[in-house]
C-alpha cells in the first residue's frame, strides 16, 4: 500500500490500526487484475516502464558479457571469461525476474531487439582487449547500480514487491561491481 493509502488508514476512537473497508471492497472486484488491487493507484504503468527499460539493460548486458566470453584471450582470460559467463546468466536471471514482474503488473515485457539498445541505460561493446572488456563492464555494473538505486528511490512505498526485487538485483550488481574492479586492479 502507497503512503497516502497508509495515511487515510482509519483508526478507531481507542487509537488502535483498524483496515479500510472500502479498500477491502474494492479488492474483492476486478478479479481479472490478479494481484493488482486499486492500491496500486497510478503508479503502475509507470512502475511497468521504469521496468521495461531495465529489462532492456539487462538482456543488452547479457549479451555483451556473452560476446566477452567468447572473445577473451590471452593467458590471464580464462577465470576472467569465466566470470564473465556468471555475470552473463545472472543477468539473464534478473531479466526473467524483471519480465515475471512486470506481467504480474499487468503489463507485457518488451523483449524487442530493435530497440533494447534505445531503452538499455548499458551500452553494447565489441571490444577484444581483455582490460578494455572489464572496464567496460565495470561501467555498466557502475550504471546498473545508479539506476537501480535511482529506480528504488522513485518507488519507494508504492510497490514494495518490486522495491524488494530491485533490491535484490541492486545487490547483485553491486557484487558484480566490486568482482570487476578486483580483475582491473589484477
Amino acid at each position: 500500500m502507497n503512503a497516502s493509502v497508509i495515511s487515510k488508514l482509519p483508526t478507531a476512537a481507542s487509537g488502535e490500526l483498524v483496515l479500510d473497508e472500502t479498500g477491502l471492497e474494492a479488492a474483492r472486484n476486478s478479479l481479472a487484475d490478479g494481484a493488482i488491487t486499486p492500491a496500486y493507484g497510478p503508479h503502475r504503468d509507470a512502475i511497468v516502464k521504469l521496468l521495461n527499460d531495465a529489462l532492456a539493460t539487462e538482456l543488452v548486458c547479457v549479451l555483451r558479457y556473452k560476446r566477452h566470453y567468447f572473445m577473451a584471450s590471452g593467458v590471464s582470460s580464462p577465470p576472467i571469461a569465466d566470470e564473465f559467463l556468471v555475470h552473463a546468466n545472472e543477468e539473464s536471471g534478473h531479466a526473467d525476474r524483471i519480465a515475471r514482474r512486470i506481467v504480474q503488473l499487468g503489463g507485457e515485457p518488451d523483449f524487442s531487439p530493435g530497440t533494447l539498445l534505445q531503452r538499455s541505460h548499458a551500452d553494447y561493446d565489441e571490444s577484444n582487449d581483455l582490460k578494455t572488456m572489464v572496464r567496460v563492464n565495470l561501467v555498466a555494473e557502475r550504471i546498473a547500480v545508479e539506476t537501480y538505486r535511482q529506480m528504488i528511490a522513485l518507488i519507494g512505498d508504492k510497490d514494495p514487491t518490486t522495491r524488494r526485487m530491485l533490491e535484490d538485483v541492486l545487490a547483485d550488481e553491486e557484487e558484480h561491481a566490486d568482482e570487476l574492479k578486483d580483475w582491473l586492479e589484477k
